[in-house]
Formats: structure tokens, sequence, C-alpha cells
């Protein structure tokens, strides 16, 4: 049995409550306009499932035009239930509603078009009768679900996101009052979602910043979005933590501002970094300083015969500045090793005869200038042994040992044996003036003996 079109139509539209009344169809072309211009899928089937109508809206769900008066219960190719499983026809919410003679509200299923693809559908078939009251069929109403499972994913991705991110995620509205508040802030500032959520978002700002909020609460009304403003804020301890915080205005359905969202990340150890860099920085260029100043120094006071013989003296002095500044270097400045320093100027006598040098004391580490200066002192001794002492000929020999006389003091000397004749210096020369000074800068003491067979040079510094 067919269903006249004005039938269809006044099923459709019989539980949808009008301001004005339909207006009244003369002919079934103005009714098939009006189901046609409806953006729901609409179709109708008689009382044994045949398909009997389906507007332009159903088709293109379906993907396909099923056949009149022979295709049952839907025109879909194929149904599929919500989990993805194979739906049979006779199963549909069409069919529920044709054998049991009820409405079926919000069933959803999965119709399969012919060229594969997939449309989620919530569907809302009513039974039909005729004027006498006798069952004739069903309308049926689909609608695709397909943004919206879309939209509902994105929001449950985007929560998702929200609630794992490590950044304090709050939104609150435009009196201050916090609405959400994610695991990120309560890892940040202590304070449980229960304990935050219906709360003024000045809890957390200390009394010296509260003039923020109110500024950023004006900047959000105007529709301002706020960008990585660092500012402090307080935990639920009491205790104080630097944020970057950005905020932006929250909207609604009409565009509305009706709230702000604030993303709060924990810079305190952004900043921790900032000034130890800043720390070191100025801790290099006081060093450097320094060191330019003493290799000025050095090159300015070195004196030569020749200029070859000037330029050995200045590459000597220079060469023994940079292994302590190497060695401080490789210890990040921690320190240098006061047994490194004398290897590395007495290594290549040390390569021919060990026994030729002697160095022992305890372990120590020295800062830059007590370093620099035991280097320069030590190659001003070295120097000079390999030019007029016990290292300008085989059988000379030098001890060096070293010990605390306080905490804070270094006690260091020098001896030469087997060496030539000594003959003490008529002036005193360039190694010998540095050495002093630089002793002198140190609170220190430098006393030479030049014994006949071989000098002794006891050097104590502050360290």
């Amino acid at each position: 049995m067919g269903f006249a079109l004005s039938d269809l139509a006044t099923g459709i539209t019989s539980t949808i409550t009008l301001k004005e009344p339909l207006p009244d169809f003369p002919d079934a072309t103005r009714r098939g306009e009006f189901l046609n211009a409806l953006p729901a899928a609409i179709y109708m089937t008689d009382a044994d499932g045949r398909i009997t109508y389906f507007n332009e809206a159903a088709a293109a769900l379906w993907g396909r035009r099923p056949k009149l008066n022979a295709d049952l219960w839907c025109g879909s190719w194929r149904l599929f239930w919500p989990d993805g499983t194979p739906m049979p026809h006779d199963a549909c919410p069409m069919a529920i509603t044709l054998r049991e003679r009820r409405a079926v509200r919000g069933g959803q299923a999965i119709a399969e078009r012919p060229d594969g693809s997939r449309v989620p559908f919530m569907a809302f078939p009513t039974p039909l009768y005729d004027a006498a009251g006798a069952f004739v069929g069903a309308v049926n109403m689909l609608i695709d679900m397909s943004e919206h499972q879309r939209a509902e994913q994105v929001s449950h991705r985007l929560a998702a996101i929200i609630e794992s991110s490590d950044d304090a995620i709050i939104s609150k509205d435009l009196n201050g009052v916090i609405a959400t508040w994610n695991k990120g802030a309560e890892r940040l500032f202590g304070y449980l979602e229960q304990e935050a959520v219906g709360k003024p978002i000045t809890m957390l700002i200390p009394e010296q910043h509260r003039d923020e909020e109110t500024r950023i609460l004006e900047r959000i009304r105007s529709g301002e979005r706020i960008d990585h403003f660092e500012t402090i804020r307080r935990r639920k301890d009491g205790s104080l933590v630097s944020i970057s915080l950005t905020v932006s205005p929250i909207t609604d359905g009409l565009g509305r501002i009706v709230g702000a969202s604030k993303i709060a990340r924990d810079i305190t150890e952004q900043k921790r970094r900032e000034e130890q860099i800043g720390l070191l920085a100025r801790e290099a260029d006081h060093r450097t300083k320094n060191l330019l100043a003493l290799a000025q120094a050095t090159v300015h006071l070195t004196n030569g015969e020749t200029a070859a013989e000037l330029k050995s003296a200045i590459e000597g002095r220079l060469r023994a500045l940079a292994n302590a500044h190497t060695l401080l270097a490789q210890s990040r400045w921690a320190g240098a090793d006061l047994r490194n320093l004398a290897l590395e100027e007495l290594s290549p006598y040390r390569a021919e005869d060990c026994a030729r040098t002697r160095i022992e004391g305890p372990d120590m580490m020295l800062e830059q200038q007590p370093a620099q200066a035991i280097a320069l002192a030590l190659h001003e001794l070295t120097t000079n042994a390999v030019k007029y002492g016990a290292l300008s000929v085989p059988s000379g020999r030098i001890a060096l040992t070293w010990r605390r006389q306080s905490v804070n003091r270094l006690s260091l000397r020098w001896v030469e044996t087997g060496g030539p004749q000594v003959v003490p210096p008529t002036r005193q020369g360039f190694g010998t003036r540095v050495v002093t000074r630089i002793c002198e800068q140190l609170n220190g003491a430098l006393k030479f003996d030049w014994r006949a067979d071989g000098l002794i040079c006891d050097i104590a510094i502050d360290i």
C-alpha cells in the first residue's frame, strides 16, 4: 500500500511545534519540493518495509537511489553497528519500528555507500496510520553524525591534550573566578581541581602583583591576547614560582567574550639558567680581563738582546699562562691541579731522565690567580735553570715540593743541585720582578737563596 506525499509531510511535521501553520500544498509536486528542501534525509516505507519514497538528502546520505516498492527497510548499500560489526537490514531502527509498531528515537548505525565511504547516522523512525487508524507503514528521518563525531573526537583530543599538558591550563570568567583547572595546574600550584574551581584567581597572585589581574581582564574584555607575560605566582604552600603566562579571550557561540584561558609555564629553571649564564659571562669577562692584563704586562716588561730572544721569552711566558688557563678550563674553572702545572713545565726534562726532577706534594687545586702565579713562577725558575742553573748541565737536579702552611696558605720550595757554581745576580730580572709582584697581590712572600751549589727559592701565597 502506498502513501500520498501529503501523508508523509503530515507524519514528519506532526511532532514539530510551529509558530505558524504549514502552508497548504495544493498538489504533490509542491509537497515533493518541500520535502526535498529539507536538509535531513527522509524516507518512508509501507507496512511490509518496502521503500515507497525518499528525498534527495536521503539519496545523498546513502550514495545510491534505492528501488521504490522493492528495497526493504533502508536504502543503505550496507549497514554496520556503531562498533563496526555488520548490521542486517532487518535489524535497523526502521525494521524495529515496523515490526514493533513503535517509534525509535536516536538509534545509531553506520551506512556504507557503494564507493566504500561510511556515514554514521542517527535514525528517528515513526509509525504511520491512516484516517481509520490502520497501521500503514513508517516514516524515518536520518541525521548525518559525521561532523558531530569529528567535533566530538577533536573535543576529546583537546581535552586529553589539556589534561596531559605539563603546563597549567586554567579558564576563568570575566570576574576572575576559576572555571576549569587541569592536572598541570595541580602540579604547578599545589591546589586540587575541587579546591580551585569556583575560587578567585587572585588566590594565586601575591599582594604586590594584584594590579596585574585588573589590567589582564581589561585587555581580555577588549579582545586582546597576552603572550608570554613573565610574572610571579604563589603556590598553595606559600612558595613563589616564576611563570610565563599566556592569556586568551574565550567567546560563546555568538562571539561574545565570556572569559579567559590561561596557560602558565614554570620558568624557575629557565630563570636560574639565565642568572647562571649571566654570572658565568661576568666571571669569564673578569677572568679574561685579568688574563689579558697579565699577558700585556708580560709583553711590556719582557726584555731581550735580540728580536728572536725577545720573541722566545714572550712565547714561553704566554705558554705558561695558556697551560694554566687550559687546566682551569678542563676543570670547568673548579681549579688547576698544582701537580699538573709542575708537570706541564718540567715534562721536557723528566722525559730524558726522571731522576733529574722530583715533584712531591699533596693534591691541591688552585684558583685562577694563584694558578697563574705559580705557572709563571715555575716557568721563570725553569727557564733560569735551563740557561744558568741545574738544568744547564746533565748532572743537575731539580726538587720541587709543596705543603699547606694553613687552610688558605701554600708554601712551595724549588731546590737546584748538581749544576754549575751559582753567582748571585747583580740586578733583578723580569722573572723575579713579575713573580714578586704577583706574590705581593696574593699576600705572598718570595725568597731567593743563591747558594754556591744551587738556588733555593721559597714561595708562600694565599690560595
